[in-house]
């Protein structure tokens, strides 16, 4: 046994091999969440377009997004190097801490995948997937990778400079998709219909089941980014927990006030706001602290996600209302509650740290959400212009699962790989072939 080898704790790592498996299994989750919550015509689509950002995100991350975000600082605090591109250097003997290199870089990974799996929900119904197989590898390296850098990498500024907290991924993961799923609303503009159809989603048990696996994968989530089997992946598991609870009460109670009666779609995306919210908190707040940042995220998105309909952008499955306004929460809270026994050090102002903890959130917070929209937008017009990013209106009335993926949910036989749906539906797959 190598001395490298040595310095690996067992019990570290055989729980974040588990909680690895557990946030690889949130992109399945979150497929089945966005599925359930769109409309029948687009909901094979939907899926697809978190499934290929497994395998997206892979490739680039293993490439150069793993080095660029983990490497050696050359930038000052904004980019690492490429040392380990192709994950060159590392073997079963590299060791990150207590736990395998490549176990941690694995690990990391599983992040990447579900944030750009997020911003996918905002542009529902409307996008094409041939522009989504751009934007995505495009995404993670120019949006995801840096922001990464700056909040978890060696010598990111936001993190080594401007101390600013985030235990498990409110800046890099929620406040990066949503702002990054508000400018490609943005761009690609509303869906056929939008103000005037329902629009309801065809499936709500599917949307359960979704937020249920994702709320299972929460606990990998952020107890796993304790990055140890330890007291404070213990406390960051309860606090996932508590905060998910009381986001679910505090949107049905919002429901209950001002539309007369609770919903299940309520029930799931007041558990996925408080879950959400309390990701960057869970590690640096006490019980109480997530009680209180869960419920502030239930009640606060119930009314965020509405905003779309008075500012006029058509964010499909509400990722600006819950991931972007609910990490902005979470983010922010911890300039009010965070405790040194959980921080180790930083108190936020109602334990006496004063102002400075919650100045420090607020400029990070603005930083990334910024750096993110401004990004996103720009590369989102940019394959606009050259590939087109929005689905056509034929398609769009169609539904994109037969005219680009050539199946709707309820075949007995895909068309292509067993019987079609009915001869009737081919010359329409056709037509639109060209356009997908």
């Amino acid at each position: 046994m190598t001395l490298a080898a040595a310095h690996v704790n067992t019990g570290d790592t055989a729980w974040l091999l588990a909680a690895t498996a557990l946030v690889l299994l949130m992109t399945p989750g979150l497929a089945l969440f966005y599925g359930g919550m769109v409309r029948t015509k687009s909901v094979l689509n939907m899926l697809m377009m978190s499934f290929v950002s497994i395998a997206l995100v892979t490739v680039v991350w293993l490439a150069a997004g793993y080095s660029l975000a983990f490497g050696d600082d050359i930038g000052g605090g904004l980019i690492g190097g490429l040392e380990h591109a192709g994950m060159s250097g590392l073997g079963p003997d590299s060791v990150h801490g207590s736990v395998p290199t490549l176990l941690f870089a694995t690990f990391q990974l599983t992040f990447a995948i579900i944030t750009a799996a997020l911003v996918s929900g905002a542009v529902a119904d409307r996008t094409k997937f041939s522009a989504w197989l751009v934007f995505v590898p495009v995404w993670t390296l120019l949006v995801y990778v840096p922001v990464t850098h700056w909040v978890w990498g060696p010598g990111g500024w936001i993190h080594d400079r401007l101390g600013a907290l985030d235990f498990a991924g409110g800046l890099p993961v929620e406040i990066t998709s949503g702002a990054s799923g508000l400018a490609l609303c943005l761009v690609l503009g509303p869906r056929l219909g939008f103000k005037k159809d329902a629009m309801r989603p065809h499936n709500l048990p599917m949307v359960i089941l979704g937020a249920g696996l994702l709320w299972f994968g929460w606990f990998g989530f952020n107890a796993g980014s304790a990055l140890g089997a330890n007291g404070l992946a213990a406390a960051a598991f309860l606090n996932t927990l508590a905060a998910g609870c009381t986001g679910l009460l505090g949107w049905l109670f919002v429901e209950q006030r001002r539309d007369g009666h609770p919903t299940t779609l309520g029930a799931a995306s007041g558990a996925v706001a408080g879950l959400v919210a309390i990701t960057p908190s869970c590690g640096t707040v006490s019980l109480l602290g997530a009680l209180v940042v869960g419920l502030a995220a239930g009640v606060v998105c119930s009314y965020a996600v509405s905003w779309k309909f008075k500012l006029d952008y058509d964010d499909s499955l509400d990722v600006v209302g819950v991931h972007l306004v609910g990490g902005v929460i979470g983010t922010l809270l911890i300039g009010l509650f965070a405790e040194k026994a959980m921080t180790g050090g930083v108190e936020g102002l109602f334990y006496g740290g004063g102002l400075a903890p919650l100045g420090k959130q607020l400029l990070a917070v603005v930083v990334v959400a910024g750096y993110a929209f401004a990004v996103s937008y720009g590369l989102g017009k940019l394959i606009d212009r050259a590939l087109g990013f929005r689905a056509s209106e034929e398609q769009e009335h169609t539904g994109l699962d037969l005219t680009v993926h050539a199946e709707t949910a309820y075949d007995h036989g895909v068309l292509g790989h067993g019987a079609p749906v009915s001869s009737s539906v081919v010359p329409t797959a056709q037509k639109v072939k060209s356009q997908a």
